[in-house]
């Protein structure tokens, strides 16, 4: 099943002030940018895209244990996640 606008570009801004031009698609591994405690998530814990919501402008996410099993599945928008890398990522050195 093909999900309509399923990529959206997201710029997210790292603590030594680099742009980072970011495209969320399903299956991307995040971590919360925020406390969610009604949820009780916080901040650093990593799910993973299941969903995209809101024409790209919100996601849903997984939040499972080490077994695989779904402790939490919440709609987030896209200042509350980042996406987790595991190979280098380029970035544009943004001016101070």
């Amino acid at each position: 099943m093909k999900i309509p606008n399923a990529e959206h570009v997201v710029t997210l801004y790292a603590p030594e002030r680099l742009e980072i031009t970011e495209t969320i698609k399903l299956l991307d591994v995040v971590a919360l940018t925020v406390d969610l405690p009604e949820c009780k998530l916080w901040h650093g814990q990593v799910g993973t895209v299941v969903e995209i919501l809101a024409g790209g402008k919100a996601f849903e996410v997984e939040f499972c244990d080490r077994e695989g099993h779904t402790y939490e599945s919440v709609g987030l928008r896209t200042d509350q996640i980042m996406v987790l890398h595991y190979d280098p990522v380029e970035a544009n050195s943004k001016s101070a």
